[in-house]
């Protein structure tokens, strides 16, 4: 029995092991993860800096008279009430929220909680080339997908090759080119991939 369970179990590792080498378990939908990039999770709360012209809502729990709505100024700085001018320029919106929590926690409010959403990333821009209808720059949105910002270009041309567009990002101070089959998601068969400020989107010519 000890041996006929051995052998059971040896027999299954090597189906498993068969399986997980196969091209059809080893062909990613991406020619990377689309939520993961170079070890680097996507998330624009916490990854994106706030710049010059951005727009976002500030809410303070249970003290609605300070909750609102700023915009950067060109200086890099919103006017908060009680607190005064606050530097906000390369910032994330989670050290927005800590540094108000922090002033206002000093001087005015009891552990006040914090909440920054971003609006308009208006201080950055999603770059679009190729063959869509409006080439250009459009201004980087919270959670910005491809499908988005190739609509926003206008679609694409009758001779666009879709599931070859490119994505170039930096990543580390280096450039990294990321293929995206935009065809795909549109029919459902892949992952939307969210864009990230400073992205350029080229869209090639078909071959054929």
């Amino acid at each position: 029995m000890l041996l006929r369970a051995t052998l059971s179990r040896v027999s299954f590792l090597a189906i498993a092991g068969a399986l997980a080498l196969s091209p059809a378990a080893c062909k990613p939908g991406y020619s990377v993860n689309p939520t993961s990039f170079a070890g680097t999770k996507i998330d624009a709360k916490t990854m994106v800096t706030l710049g010059p012209g951005d727009v976002f809502e500030v809410r303070i729990f249970g003290e609605n008279e300070l909750s609102g709505t700023f915009r950067v100024t060109a200086r890099g700085k919103i006017r908060f009430p009680l607190v005064g001018l606050v530097s906000v320029d390369g910032k994330t919106p989670t050290e927005v929220e800590e540094q108000l929590r922090i002033e206002l926690g000093q001087k005015y409010l009891r552990d006040p909680q914090v909440t920054v959403y971003v609006k308009e990333f208006n201080s950055k821009k999603i770059f679009v080339f190729g063959e869509v209808q409006k080439p250009g720059t459009f201004a980087y949105e919270p959670n910005m997908s491809i499908v988005q910002i190739i609509t926003l270009a206008g679609g694409f041309t009758r001779t666009a090759y879709k599931n070859k567009t490119n994505v170039t990002r930096i990543i580390d101070g280096r450039e990294k080119k990321i293929q995206v089959p935009v065809e795909a998601i549109g029919e459902g068969r892949e992952q939307n991939f969210k864009l990230r400020p400073g992205d350029i989107v080229f869209v090639p010519e078909s071959p054929l």
